[in-house]
């Protein structure tokens, strides 16, 4: 039975300031209950949402790559980022975030509309299609099966792949890591500015997290944020817009092109990516937090259902999957622990819709080094391995390796299920496996051999 994780201190709590007992906050956050204050909330919702800002300017221009107009996209995206994360911050109370998927929206994009032709209103079925499906797996209560089936070492290892895939994303934003022809990776250039302000980020925020000063992620990316204003050559445009029409987006979904159009492989990849995805940040995210008790998650069901409630009104409004955001990590260390910290991302989504040109100056590489600095510290979920049990390690080993090096959380989990399952099956120990873990090895051995990768 795993011991229950010790909380880590939210940041800012010498002297805690409690908000008022009678509050409205207070009865829905239950802030005393997980040891934590309505600014410590705050301000890891701040952080969370810097760190995810950039998917209101990265999922229109996938998207519009499938032929979707840009601008109602931008609209679809901040108002499904604000409506998924305030269920989750009111239903479930996780300090957890929800937007439009990377990596499912480029699939969408470049896979189910550009290379198998489909129009991007029938791949906008599919994942309404996937969403119910999704919401059927979770109401009946299969999903948390799914999810308390998952063995303590394939949990940690969980955690250590979103780290190391943050990592890569980091050092990806911060310039510091390059595609290379001949090496896959190789080392960026290190005399321009994104590489040089995002490493004084990162060393400051490291700095101040051990000097124990509030609102270190933070401070970390707003200072190398008006240092890209002197340095890196970034723009200031303004404060306040006025939000472009969601029309040409809005229920043009078309669910039966969806049904009759052979996309069920397409609707079967979104359903998987999503479940795991989203199930694995869910675990991962809520273990930082220390939100794991005796290795479950309570209120579990409810985040599930705010996940794939997301997605099935995602497809209405005009974008790809809604998923639980690996970034949520950031203001779990600034110290987020309820659904307060939640809330405040939503609102700022809110807020997007009139000061995207404000947000849209905050660059990659100035909430790189807070992305960095979260992977770094998740990796130390390593030591709670049995490196004398192999059949545990290894299995735990290449689920944390396969996500950042295929750029995929789902990936991971399933070279990580199937090599658990094979493991133990040649190793005599089928006893020791939850009957969970064959399904679930056996579906992912099912997409690899029948539907490819």
């Amino acid at each position: 039975m795993e011991q229950t994780e010790k909380m880590p201190p939210a940041a800012g709590q010498g002297g805690i300031h409690h908000h008022d007992e009678g509050s409205w906050i207070e009865k829905v956050f239950k802030l005393r209950e997980h040891n934590t204050t309505f600014r410590t909330e705050v301000v890891a919702g701040l952080t969370t949402f810097l760190t995810m800002a950039y998917i209101i300017f990265v999922n229109p221009s996938i998207l519009s790559a499938a032929g979707m107009p840009k601008d109602a996209v931008f609209v679809a995206t901040c108002l499904i980022a604000a409506l998924g994360t305030g269920i989750m911050a009111l239903y479930a109370n996780y300090p957890i975030a929800l937007a439009p998927g990377m990596g499912l929206n480029a699939y969408f994009a470049f896979v189910v509309v550009g290379h198998m032709g489909f129009t991007w209103q029938a791949a906008l079925g599919a994942v309404f299609v996937s969403g119910c499906l999704f919401l059927v797996v979770t109401v009946t209560g299969l999903r948390e099966l799914i999810v308390n089936g998952i063995p303590h070492s394939m949990r940690i290892s969980i955690t250590v792949g979103i780290g190391m895939f943050l990592a890569l994303i980091a050092l990806k934003s911060a310039g510091i890591v390059a595609a290379s022809p001949a090496t896959f990776v190789t080392l960026g250039d290190l005399h321009t500015a994104p590489v040089v302000l995002s490493s004084i980020g990162f060393l400051m925020i490291v700095a101040l997290d051990k000097l124990k000063v509030p609102g270190a992620i933070l401070i970390g990316i707003l200072a190398v944020t008006v240092l890209s204003f002197f340095f890196g050559g970034n723009q200031f445009h303004g404060v306040v817009s006025t939000p472009p029409s969601i029309a040409p987006t809005f229920l043009q979904l078309d669910i039966m092109g969806a049904l009759k159009g052979g996309i069920l492989n397409v609707i079967l990849v979104f359903f998987l990516v999503e479940l795991f995805d989203a199930t694995g940040t869910l675990m991962g995210v809520a273990k930082r937090a220390g939100l794991l008790t005796e290795g479950k998650m309570h209120r579990l069901n409810k985040a599930l259902l705010a996940d794939s409630g997301a997605i099935f009104a995602g497809s209405m409004l005009g974008t790809s999957s809604t998923t639980a955001y690996v970034e949520s990590a950031a203001g779990v260390q600034a110290g987020g622990r309820t659904g307060l910290t939640a809330l405040t991302v939503a609102v700022l989504f809110l807020a997007c819709l009139v000061i995207s040109p404000l947000a849209g100056s905050v660059p990659a590489y100035a909430t790189a080094p807070a992305l960095l600095f979260v992977a770094c510290l998740m990796l130390r979920e390593l030591t709670e391995l049995d490196w004398d049990e192999s059949t545990e390690v290894i299995p735990a080993v290449v689920t944390a390796l396969v996500m950042p090096f295929t750029y995929s959380i789902a990936n991971g989990l399933a070279f990580g299920f199937i090599s658990y399952a094979a493991v133990k099956l040649l190793t005599g120990r089928v006893r020791d496996v939850h009957a969970m873990v064959w399904i679930i090895a056996a579906v992912f051995l099912f997409k690899f051999v029948y539907i490819g990768g």
